[in-house]
């Protein structure tokens, strides 16, 4: 897999999936509403992680920098 997403959005998708969790461990969010939360928590955080995102593909998203050959 080559990587699609750069540093700001893997940064990004980060914060927010901290943010995320911690309002579902702090009870700010809770109930299905918060589940899905907390799975949408973990794919940003293995998205961020790994520098791929699945969805960006079909669309032809790259948000990471060119590599100069």
């Amino acid at each position: 897999m080559k990587k699609n997403m750069g540093n700001v959005d893997r940064i990004f998708r980060f914060v927010v999936a901290a943010a995320l969790i911690a309002l579902y461990y702090n009870g700010t969010i809770s109930g299905a509403l918060g589940i899905v939360l907390v799975i949408l928590a973990i794919v940003f955080f293995l998205t961020s992680f790994m520098g791929f995102c699945p969805l960006y593909l079909p669309f032809g998203i790259k948000t990471c920098k060119a590599k100069k050959e």
